[in-house]
């Protein structure tokens, strides 16, 4: 029987609480009551053929509407004349004529009350949350528990925009820095509707933007890197680990800057004059877009011979465009060919790389689009440190020592 039932009823009016149109009223004033709900009802012909079916589905709407119930859905009524059964009340429309209707049917009064009450306190204290509270109305009730820290949140930023202070930092009576941390989207959402617009930085976004778009301090980034020359060792250090501001200012008196992936390559990387080698970056690469005097050094990258370390390249590249590519072609790939492997086919990178040179593109399209291969990646620690110091040796001078006795053929 397709004909509607009570049931179908109230999963009809728990679908307008799920949208919020309930409690939206609330707030705009706009009631939705009298409300009306689909019927499907019987048709003619099965008052003939159905008549005992028609009669008890009658009997199942009467007996769990308002008129018995006190609440909930309206049958209104219309008397239908049929030559063998005669005149008969048939349902003919259904309503939820109130609020209080609904919200008892949907044992939502305590919901709403509660919602009621907090949008209250929200809007006296941030008017300009109106639009956000008619937006996500649930959303409210849904972290009703966690709502009176929020505030206190929004109300300590809106009086101290942009403070300059680690989140860490911030003294917030009755909630601590994890909190924060933790519900970083919903006070995104909604400082983005209380603080002005100069107190926001609308270029940072995401949970990893949030920070520096609201004027908190961000941990250093850091920049790990080894001085491949021991004439320029830094009071007999060499691997140093700083913030990339002080990097920045650093200025070394390097003529080459090698940057590659892997830990253990940056560690075993050979000794090269003049040079240093940075390390450990991945796809962070874009944090050395600030070290200016990186630009006026031989820079060479070296990652896998895979999707994505031609997409680190390019990215790379964006921001140091002077930067070449360091093992990464097809005559490294070739003279490696034992040691070939896979990418996993649901993390490959497929788009299109235009920071690529040439025979860049050529190699990277044929990764991609498996021309030599399903899948075909070269990780940059399988190339043999022989391969390695041959080609140092020609891109600049060696140390005497380090100079291989044998060179590697088919090399570019």
């Amino acid at each position: 029987m397709s004909w509607t039932s009570p049931t179908n009823l109230r999963q009809q009016m728990e679908k307008h609480w799920q949208r919020g149109d309930i409690l939206r009223a609330r707030l705009d004033s706009e009631s939705p009551f009298p409300l009306s709900l689909r019927l499907r009802k019987p048709a003619a012909r099965d008052l003939t053929e159905r008549f005992a079916e028609v009669a008890d589905w009658v009997r199942v709407l009467r007996e769990d509407s308002r008129d018995k119930k006190g609440f909930g859905y309206t049958v209104h009524w219309r008397q239908r004349r049929h030559r063998v059964q005669g005149a008969n009340d048939l349902p003919d429309a259904i309503s939820v004529e109130t609020e209080d209707d609904a919200l008892r049917w949907l044992g939502r009064q305590a919901d709403a009350e509660r919602f009621s009450q907090l949008a209250e306190d929200t809007l006296h204290r941030f008017p300009t949350l109106h639009v956000w509270l008619s937006k996500h109305p649930l959303r409210l009730l849904e972290h009703a528990t966690i709502w009176p820290r929020t505030l206190a949140v929004l109300a300590w930023f809106r009086d101290h925009p942009r403070p300059g202070l680690y989140l860490r930092e911030l003294e917030i009576p009755g909630v601590h820095s994890k909190f924060i941390e933790s519900h970083r989207g919903l006070l995104a959402e909604l400082l983005d509707q209380v603080m002005p617009a100069d107190a926001i930085d609308a270029r940072a976004i995401g949970a990893r933007g949030f920070n520096r778009r609201y004027g908190l301090r961000d941990k250093p980034l850091r920049v790990r890197f080894r001085l491949l020359d021991e004439c320029l060792a830094i009071q007999g250090l060499t691997d140093l680990t700083v913030p990339v501001a002080e990097f920045a200012r650093l200025e070394l008196p390097v003529e080459t800057v090698f940057i590659t992936e892997n830990e253990i390559n940056g560690l075993a990387f050979p000794n090269h004059p003049q040079s240093l080698v940075i390390f450990g970056l991945g796809y962070g690469v874009e944090t050395l877009a600030d070290v200016s005097w990186l630009a006026k050094r031989h820079l060479y990258y070296w990652g896998d011979i895979d999707t994505h370390g031609f997409a680190i390249l390019h990215r790379l590249r964006h921001y140091l465009p002077e930067a070449r590519s360091l093992l990464m072609d097809r005559a490294t790939l070739e003279a490696h060919r034992e040691l070939w492997g896979e990418e996993d086919d649901s993390k490959r990178f497929t788009g299109e790389l235009p920071n690529l040179d040439d025979s860049e593109q050529d190699l990277y399209r044929a990764l991609r689009d498996d021309w030599l291969a399903p899948r075909l990646r070269l990780e940059q620690e399988h190339i043999t440190p022989g391969w390695l110091r041959q080609t140092l040796c020609h891109l600049a001078p060696c140390f005497p020592e380090e100079i291989p006795s044998q060179t590697i053929k088919n090399q570019k």
